[in-house]
C-alpha cells in the first residue's frame, strides 16, 4: 500500500514527464502531466490508443478545473458542486491550457475530481492537471488493482500507486454541459438517475448525439480475448449446453440465482447492480483464464445498471 513517500516519487516521475499509475475509486488511470504534450502522447503510445481519442484531466477541485475550461455553465456548475470529488467527468469547453493532445483536437476538455483519498493526495501535492485514461491497453478491460495494471502494462509505467482494489469498480459517467441542455455521453459510477434528480430535468443519451467524442464510446470497447455472449437468465441454461455441445469452456457470468448447467464454469456476481458493477472487470480477467466462452447475465438498466450493461454490450460488440 501507499505511503507518503509514494506520493513524493510519484509527484517526483510526474514532473519528469513519466507515467503513473494511480488509483481512483472508478479504475486505475494511467496518468501524465496532462500540460507535458510529450508525456501525454506517450499514454496513447503505451495504451495503442488512437490520437484522436481525448483523455480526461484529474484536478484536485473544481477551482482547478476552472483553469482547464473557458467556463462552467450554470449546470456543470451545479453538477460539479453535487457530485465532486465523485465519478463524474463534465465536458466543457477548453481553454488554451488544454491541448489538442488532451482532447483529441476537439473545442472541449473532459475534467472530473477523483472521490480517492490517495488521487486526491497526489493531485494536491502534484499541483496540477493529470491527464489518465484507464491503465490498460486500448479497448481491452480496465484495471480495477494495481495488480491487473502490472499484469498488461508491465514496465511501461514508470510507477504504480497501489491503493487497493477500486470500490466504483466501473468508470466515470460523462456529461456534456456546452451545450443547451445537458447530454449522458457515457453511463458509468454515478446513476443517470441522481443526475435528472439534481438536474430536475432528464439527459439525452448519447445514442442521440454524435458530435462530441469522449471516452470509451466505440462500438466495441472493454473486451475480454474470450468472446463473449450477452443472456437474458431465463435462456441462459439453454444456451449454455448449446456451447457445450460445441465442445468449449464456457463461463457463465451471473448471479446465483441463474440456472446453468452444472459443466460450466461459474463467476457468481452480486444480485444487485451497484455489486456487479464492483466485480464486473475483476470477472471479465478471471473469466478469460478460465475459458473460451463467457456467457453473462447483465443486471436490469436501473441505478449502475445501465453503466454495468453498457459496458457489457461494448465487450460484446464485433471486435475491431
Amino acid at each position: 500500500m501507499q505511503t507518503a513517500g509514494d506520493i513524493a516519487r510519484a509527484v517526483e516521475v510526474l514532473r519528469g514527464g513519466g507515467l503513473v499509475a494511480l488509483p481512483t475509486e472508478t479504475v486505475y488511470g494511467l496518468g501524465a502531466d496532462a500540460q507535458n504534450e510529450l508525456a501525454a502522447r506517450r499514454i496513447f503510445a503505451v495504451k495503442g490508443r488512437p490520437s484522436t481519442h481525448p483523455l480526461i484531466v484529474h484536478v484536485a477541485s473544481l477551482e482547478d478545473a476552472r483553469a482547464w475550461v473557458a467556463e462552467v455553465p450554470p449546470e456543470g456548475e451545479l453538477l460539479a458542486r453535487a457530485f465532486w470529488p465523485g465519478p463524474l467527468t463534465l465536458v466543457l469547453r477548453r481553454s488554451a491550457l488544454a491541448s489538442d493532445t488532451v482532447t483529441g483536437g476537439q473545442d472541449t476538455v473532459a475534467i472530473r475530481v477523483p472521490a480517492h483519498e490517495v488521487a486526491l493526495k497526489l493531485l494536491r501535492a502534484f499541483d496540477g492537471g493529470i491527464a489518465a485514461p484507464s491503465a490498460n491497453r486500448f479497448g481491452k478491460v480496465s484495471p480495477t488493482t494495481a495488480q491487473h495494471v502490472r499484469e498488461e502494462l508491465g514496465e511501461d509505467v514508470d510507477f504504480i500507486l497501489d491503493a487497493g482494489p477500486s470500490q466504483v469498480g466501473v468508470e466515470s459517467t460523462i456529461v456534456d454541459v456546452t451545450g443547451a441542455a445537458p447530454r449522458l455521453l457515457r453511463p458509468g459510477g454515478l446513476a443517470r438517475e441522481a443526475l435528472e434528480e439534481a438536474l430536475g430535468r432528464p439527459l439525452a443519451l448519447a445514442t442521440q448525439v454524435a458530435d462530441v467524442r469522449a471516452p470509451g464510446m466505440l462500438e466495441s470497447h472493454y473486451a475480454p480475448r474470450a468472446g463473449l455472449w450477452l443472456v437474458d437468465a431465463p435462456r441462459l441454461a439453454a444456451e449454455a449446453s448449446r456451447r457445450l455441445d460445441e465442445g468449449v469452456r464456457v463461463v457463465v457470468l451471473a448471479p446465483a440465482s441463474a440456472v446453468a448447467p452444472a459443466a460450466v464454469i461459474r463467476l457468481d456476481v452480486p444480485e444487485d447492480a451497484t455489486g456487479f458493477a464492483q466485480v464486473l472487470y475483476a470477472r471479465l480477467r478471471e473469466a478469460d483464464r478460465l475459458g473460451e466462452v463467457i456467457l453473462a447475465v447483465p443486471p436490469p438498466e436501473s441505478g449502475l445498471g445501465l453503466a454495468v450493461r453498457d459496458r457489457l454490450a461494448r465487450a460484446a460488440a464485433p471486435r475491431r
